[in-house]
């Protein structure tokens, strides 16, 4: 029902979507984080990769993310931010590393998806940056987008406050892996570190590698700047960037990206990812009257944040739910 008044908790990429997605169809929105846009958006890459990021077991992730990919040029051209089309290439550095690259096309061709082997050669041609490696696959409908950039726009276009008001008929949760009782145990934090590089040769668009079975990202922005990341370890601590994985994203990026040796290397970052225990988003119902969460997107959240925004939009509206994202499966008898 519009004019609804919302309090909508966090202030990353997908609380501010669902904020200016709740405003934009007539409810009475604010945002409520003390520190906005400094958690898991602030660090993320920005990949808009449903096929790169799917593995066996997890081919609904692909579905939700391929629906999401395709309400993001209208969100960016809103927000006034580009989004770069210029697709994923996948590439394997030795025999055994092509072997994954493989896997991942023929998972991808079994759900009908296109997917560009190519050969040493053609991995060249595709991205001349790169060294010599085995071969690889083109991804050529996949994007990337600036998250911090999102976010400065959206916070633009929100009304920010440091408490919740009170009065709020609808509180949506979205605060990342800090998630409030009784849901704090739905969600664990998955570290990821993140460095960032200015370079005179970056690639054309992103690329995905394993390098003898270490995998890392390099996601060009479209001037000299580079994202270099992919490392995953869940802990009890606060994230912080370590010697020891800085040194495994960069032994890794540099035997595929030879320019790495003249980058500047101008931050490194660490954050957590909200993970669920079946790899899958909470979006919807919480099981409380009056609480919807938005949450548990672990490495997906930029690429859902769209998709996201809608289902909370019309779960308000309309009462529907994705049954695959509704957080009750994880509640005994919550249905």
């Amino acid at each position: 029902m519009a004019g609804t008044r919302v309090d909508v908790l966090g202030a990353g990429i997908v609380g501010l979507t669902v904020a200016d997605e709740l405003a934009r169809r007539g409810h009475d929105v604010a945002v409520v984080d003390p520190r906005p846009a400094g958690g898991a958006s602030y660090a993320a890459a920005g990949m808009l990769s449903p096929a790169a990021e799917v593995w066996h077991g997890e081919e609904e992730i692909l579905r939700l993310g391929l629906a999401s990919l395709e309400l993001w040029p209208e969100l960016a051209a809103r927000l006034e931010v580009e989004v770069r089309r210029t697709g994923t290439l996948l590439v394997g550095y030795d025999a055994g590393d092509l072997q994954q690259v493989e896997r991942q096309a023929a998972l991808l061709h079994r759900h009908g998806h296109r997917v560009e082997l190519l050969g040493r050669a053609g991995v060249r041609a595709a991205e001349p940056s790169l060294a010599r490696v085995a071969g690889g696959a083109l991804l050529p409908a996949e994007a990337s987008v600036d998250p911090r950039a999102i976010c400065d726009a959206l916070l633009a276009r929100v009304e920010l406050r440091g408490e919740r008001r009170p009065g709020a008929e609808v509180t949506v949760v979205a605060t990342g892996t800090a998630l409030p009782e009784p849901w704090s145990g739905l969600v664990t934090g998955v570290r990821g570190e993140i460095l960032r590089l200015r370079s005179d040769d970056p690639p054309r668009r992103t690329v995905r590698g394993w390098v003898g079975g270490e995998a890392v990202y390099l996601v060009p922005r479209g001037d000299d700047r580079v994202v270099l990341g992919a490392t995953s370890e869940t802990h009890a601590a606060p994230p912080v960037l370590t010697a020891g994985g800085a040194l495994r994203l960069l032994t890794a990026a540099r035997a595929l990206w030879p320019a790495l040796d003249r980058a500047a290397l101008v931050e490194g970052t660490a954050r957590d990812r909200p993970a669920t225990a079946d790899g899958l988003p909470l979006v919807g119902p919480s099981g409380v009257e009056g609480v919807v969460l938005a949450a548990g997107h672990y490495r997906h959240g930029v690429l859902l944040a769209p998709l996201t925004a809608q289902l909370v939009a019309d779960h308000l509206d309309t009462g529907r739910v994705d049954p695959v994202l509704d957080p009750r499966r994880t509640m005994e008898g919550a249905r």
